[in-house]
């Protein structure tokens, strides 16, 4: 009698490891897939809003080719305004909006007073080689390679080094101080801490808590795909540097929280010299870098929607995409007040931007 039971535990045990077993590897490779889906994706930035070196008077570029991780090549333009430059930021690009040219106001802005500025699309993005980005750690990597590049480019040998990033870039440029120590100062804005942080801030939103049950399984496929890369934090690359850093965050994003990445730097550097905090309560995520009194995004939209209503045929209906695709181009490259829409940044914020660069990389 005793066997008997003993054996029927075992066989309940077995059971109910193998359903332990298969539960895990679903959720598992339900994961993956939604990660997939999600971040190793093309992006292309939209060719009617994209920005044009002409849109920026006395803006001028050389166009370069480097290698990342896996031999794909990035594309990267060095942009520069007259010839008494005394140092150079690389800017890291933010997520799903396609490579660096929606930044080009910021560029712009930087080479204006006194900065060569790299830029470059992040692999998978516009110009440069993949069929996806792959992941959130490869925004560092291709960082990581895009800085060594720079630092053997005749011409910019010995310059000092400042980085600019907003979103996916913010966290990049963050993380890849532990690599680069030798960079002199830092803008991060609208960044977080770890990979895994934009994975579960939009999981919450889409998902609620059961984006808690997910992230370990993400955390150990980033950690197979990128090894140091996936477990290296912003925290790690703070630690690491001596570089001054400025935080940039609005109390209203509600792409990446403010908790992922401002709250938690303030409480272990908010009394730290080298640190400089600007918190804002309205500039939500993407506008961030924006001025919140210009208005003409919002009168762009509001003659955009009114095209709409004046459209003879449904825009939304599978036979005519096609059709929409054409004419909603055609609109916006006849409408869009090219000088207004790349006169949108916020100048006073950047005007501490560049004062923060001078300050603490021409010392």
């Amino acid at each position: 009698m005793q066997l008997k039971k003993k054996k029927a535990w075992r066989i309940v045990l077995f059971v109910l490891l193998s359903i332990l077993v298969l539960l895990t590897g679903g959720l598992w490779a339900l994961t993956v897939s939604i990660y997939n889906e999600n971040f190793d994706k093309r992006f292309e930035t939209y060719e009617p809003l994209m920005f044009q070196v002409e849109d920026f008077e006395g803006l001028s570029r050389t166009r370069y080719e480097f290698a990342s991780d896996k031999g794909q090549m990035l594309t990267g333009y060095l942009y520069s305004v007259g010839e008494k430059q005394t140092g150079i930021i690389v800017l890291a690009h933010g997520f799903g909006g396609g490579g660096h040219n929606s930044y080009m106001d910021c560029i712009n802005y930087f080479a204006q007073h006194g900065y060569y500025v790299f830029a470059y699309d992040a692999t998978g993005n516009d110009e440069s080689e993949g069929d996806g980005v792959g992941g959130i750690p490869q925004g560092v990597i291709d960082l990581d390679y895009a800085i060594s590049f720079v630092e053997e480019v005749d011409g910019l040998k010995g310059l000092p080094i400042g980085l600019f990033g907003h979103s996916w870039g913010g966290y990049s440029v963050c993380n890849v101080l532990t690599y680069h120590p030798e960079v002199k100062a830092v803008v991060e804005c609208s960044g977080c801490n770890r990979s895994s942080d934009l994975f579960e801030a939009e999981g919450k939103r889409q998902a609620g808590d059961f984006i808690y049950v997910m992230t370990p399984f993400v955390k150990i496929h980033e950690q197979i795909k990128y090894g140091k890369y996936a477990s290296n934090t912003a925290m790690d690359g703070f630690k690491a540097s001596d570089a001054a850093v400025m935080v940039v965050h609005s109390l209203d994003d509600d792409v990446v929280p403010i908790e992922y990445g401002f709250d938690l730097y303030y409480e272990k550097y908010g009394d730290d010299l080298r640190f400089t905090f600007l918190k804002f309560e309205d500039k939500g995520h993407n506008d961030v870098v924006n001025d919140n009194s210009d208005t003409y995004k919002d009168e762009f939209n509001a003659e955009f929607d009114k095209w709409l209503e004046m459209l003879d045929y449904d825009y939304e209906a599978d036979e005519n995409k096609e059709r929409f695709i054409e004419d909603k181009a055609n609109y916006i490259h006849n409408h869009l007040d090219r000088e207004r829409w790349s006169s949108r940044l916020d100048e006073a914020l950047f005007r501490k931007f560049v004062s923060f660069y001078d300050d603490n990389m021409n010392d």
